[in-house]
């Protein structure tokens, strides 16, 4: 694997495309920290911080996902405050759309389709982000009302002036990091918008490393406990193997045999043989608990604006929404569970398989074609489903139970599970898929001698052409000329 790695850089094309990444990476990450014009930021991010230590709050769980896919642009209130949460909301919209509505999927299937999609895609998410850069400005000029309580005056001078330009900034602070995630897309590694999501996850970890250290190994009085050094280990050491289950289970598949017959075309004959029909185990990735997480803090926040403060509504919400309550635990593995399914309903076309496997002449062995392959692969990913749920809902709810049963800090454990474990290991499994298949294009080894890492969409990634190298050594000189004046400013 190491030298895979080295390998990496001796390719031309790769190389770029690697430093290219980078590069934008570093941009992603400064723009987290420069913050809107007119906000106390200290104030907002110490507010935050103390908030997102245990997930509870007015903000909840869906407080803590934005903060993580934010990367700390919400508690630092920067150019990106929103992150790429915008454009997410608006891709999957998308997506349901295409599997509800008939004459969105016909467009898809349409010569130009996916570009129209795209293109509308951005467009709403353009929308989304207005309302939700409103929303964040009318919450900073009155933060009690949505019941963050402490956080009065943050704004210098607040008005329709600082409602106008922070909308603005907000905004285009989104459309740069779409236009970023597309730019990476096409001339680096891996899928951009992913990417910045797992690199904004990634930017707390230090930080939980340190809070780790200091809970289990550092004593009171400054010295070393020997026996919470102990536990630090074993954390690590079931973080690596919560790790490889995650991998395990994202890369596992029930294969199906197809055979196929020969075939006379044209004037060739085509020979017969078995292929594998592979069905993922965990086919609905992360989209369950994503929509579990969001539609669950909702409830609070709009009893939150709704109700009265001391009222019985919203002290009952509290009392079955609240992180560790029974009711929640019960609740959230009812919408993973539905959301799963409901996710595979809309994506995975069972007759649409048959149909195509019937019109090239496949069959499964043992199956009738036509409506009874429809109903055995329907049938066989209902149970699959239903395993890759159970694990979703066991992952989903590690963090808590870490951080009730085991006393462990809940900026450390959301690295043991949830959103933020699943992302992670699908994107850096997606990145070393491209790799990959870069390496053994160019005759290199790739990651692993026996049981190549390779991917079914790989070949939608990097699909542009390489950035050139001068292209990259500007953008370099011109990132390094900008944090040194910006430490150059700061020590003054």
């Amino acid at each position: 694997m190491i030298s895979a790695f080295a390998n990496s850089m001796k390719v031309p094309e790769l190389r770029q495309r690697i430093l290219f990444t980078l590069a934008m990476i570093v941009i992603v990450r400064l723009g987290v920290y420069l913050p809107l014009p007119g906000v106390d930021v200290e104030r907002l991010a110490d507010w935050l911080g103390r908030q997102s230590q245990d997930g509870s709050g007015p903000l909840g769980g869906l407080g803590t996902l934005l903060t993580i896919f934010s990367g700390g642009g919400l508690e630092q209130c920067g150019i990106f405050a929103l992150g790429i949460m915008p454009y997410i909301s608006a891709s999957i919209m998308t997506q349901l759309m295409g599997a509800v509505i008939p004459q969105w999927a016909k467009m898809i299937r349409e010569e130009g389709g996916r570009q129209k999609m795209t293109k509308y895609t951005r467009m709403i998410a353009i929308a989304i982000a207005v309302i939700q850069g409103y929303l964040l400005t009318s919450s900073l000029r009155n933060p009690e009302s949505i019941g963050l309580m402490g956080l009065s005056d943050i704004v210098m001078y607040p008005g329709w002036f600082f409602t106008v330009t922070t909308v603005f900034i907000i905004v285009t602070g989104t459309m740069l990091l779409m236009w970023i995630g597309d730019q990476i897309t096409e001339r680096g590694v891996g899928n951009g918008v992913s990417l910045i999501i797992a690199v904004n996850i990634i930017h707390s970890l230090p930080g939980a490393f340190n809070v780790a250290w200091q809970k289990c190994v550092m004593n009171d009085g400054g010295e070393i406990n020997p026996t919470g050094a102990l536990g630090l280990v074993a954390l690590i050491l079931f973080l690596i193997i919560v790790v490889a289950l995650v991998v395990t289970v994202t890369q596992a598949q029930r294969r199906i045999p197809v055979q196929y017959a020969k075939r006379v075309i044209g004037s060739k004959m085509t020979q017969g043989g078995t292929q594998y029909l592979p069905l993922k185990l965990n086919y609905s990735g992360v989209m369950p608990v994503i929509f579990a997480t969001a539609i669950l803090s909702l409830p609070q926040l709009l009893a939150r604006q709704l109700l009265s403060p001391d009222g019985w509504g919203i002290r009952m919400v509290e009392a079955c929404l609240s992180v560790n309550e029974v009711w929640y635990y019960l609740i959230s593995a009812f919408m993973i569970f539905f959301f799963s399914y409901f996710w595979v309903a809309t994506m995975f076309q069972p007759s649409q398989i048959a149909e195509d496997l019937k019109r090239t002449g496949g069959y499964i062995p043992g199956v009738r074609p036509g409506p009874a392959t429809a109903l055995f692969l329907d049938q066989t990913m209902q149970r699959l489903t239903f395993a890759g749920s159970l694990f979703l809902t066991l992952i989903y709810f590690l963090p808590s139970m870490l951080h009730v049963f085991a006393h462990v800090d809940y900026m450390v454990t959301h690295f043991f599970g949830g959103t933020s474990l699943l992302i992670l290991v699908g994107v850096l499994l997606d990145m070393m898929k491209q790799v990959e298949t870069t390496l053994l294009q160019k005759n290199y080894d790739g990651f692993l001698k026996k049981g190549k890492i390779r991917g079914k969409y790989s070949h939608l990634q990097g699909t542009g052409e390489a950035a050139s190298a001068s292209a990259v050594t500007v953008i370099w000189i011109i990132i390094a000329v900008g944090v040194l004046a910006a430490l150059i400013i700061f020590a003054r």
